[in-house]
């Protein structure tokens, strides 16, 4: 039976059905987690905003990363903080099309700033005498413009399409709301939501193959002159481990969405389903962090200075 008034329906999210008893723990590992994702995302954005040594192509597209990083967060962590201390785990309809924006905005923009890179990553290695012609601070806008377009367009005919359907049922069994789990609440033929979706995951994967293509040009330089080889591993190795776990952690949830089965050790699954939005954002900023000396220095740099007491006037 097809519900009527879809504007003003509710959805009800039952993947913390399960967590009553421990809901107080939750709540503290949620909101330690988010917080954390801040500090770190928006320490390294204001690191590289203020030192003017940092304004080269791979900070900017780094502090990007960062951005888009805040925002996938952002639109996961208030609603399940909400939901730990609430009686009831709902969602109106035009809420759960809001986060779905919000996620898979970020989801696409990861894949594509991380194709950005890779490709800033080749032309600094294996056209080095080119690089400064060839990136300069128009490519890198429209770089950055070309990102956000084409990630705000893939998001917004997803949720069109998703926001098209009749619905007929309203549970949903996660902790927020994903397009898959409302394309499954609906009561009609759902073959150009299925379509759309095979087509945006052949274009990312797309993406993926260029990345992986850019890296066999990259190892090969690296292996015939040393000042590459070390290239290479600042900035290289976090840009692909970044790549590896996020495209990890989404792709389990997409097939634990499509073809998982059950409702046993829900608590699990909630932590799994979630993965992609909780790991990448809070692990990224650290991995850069780590291994780009110029920015690790300028942020113990920072963290380590203190300010001077002022000698009075005579």
């Amino acid at each position: 039976m097809m519900l009527q008034n879809q504007s003003e329906l509710v959805f009800v999210l039952q993947g913390l059905n399960d967590s009553a008893s421990n809901r107080q723990l939750f709540f503290a590992f949620a909101l330690t987690s988010y917080l954390l994702t801040i500090f770190v995302n928006v320490t390294l954005i204001v690191t590289v905003s203020l030192e003017k040594t940092l304004h080269e192509p791979i900070y900017i597209f780094l502090c990007n990363l960062c951005f888009n990083s805040l925002c996938g967060a952002s639109s996961f962590y208030p609603k399940l903080l909400h939901d730990l201390l609430a009686a009831s785990h709902i969602i109106t309809y035009g809420g759960c099309l809001a986060q779905l924006c919000g996620i898979y905005c970020y989801v696409f923009c990861e894949f594509t700033s991380l194709t950005v890179m890779a490709y800033d990553r080749y032309l600094a290695i294996c056209r080095p005498l080119q690089y400064r012609t060839l990136m300069t601070v128009q490519r890198v806008a429209q770089l950055l413009l070309l990102t956000w377009s084409f990630s705000l367009l893939e998001t917004a005919v997803g949720v069109a399409l998703t926001a098209s359907l009749p619905l007929c049922r309203r549970h949903i069994n996660k902790i927020f709301c994903t397009n898959w789990e409302v394309v499954k609440l609906s009561c009609s033929d759902t073959t150009l939501n299925n379509i759309y979706g095979f087509v945006l995951m052949f274009s990312h994967l797309a993406q993926i193959a260029l990345i992986l293509v850019s890296y066999t040009y990259l190892v090969r330089a690296s292996l015939r002159l040393r000042s590459n080889r070390r290239k290479f591993v600042q900035t290289c190795l976090p840009h692909l481990a970044t790549l590896l776990v996020f495209t990890g952690t989404l792709v389990f949830d997409t097939m634990y969405s499509r073809y998982g089965g059950g409702n046993a050790l829900q608590a699990l699954q909630n932590l799994l389903a979630a993965e992609f939005l909780v790991v990448p954002p809070l692990i990224n900023p650290i991995i850069y962090g780590i291994n780009l000396h110029q920015v690790r220095s300028q942020i113990l740099h920072n963290f380590s200075t203190r300010p001077e007491l002022q000698k009075p006037h005579p």
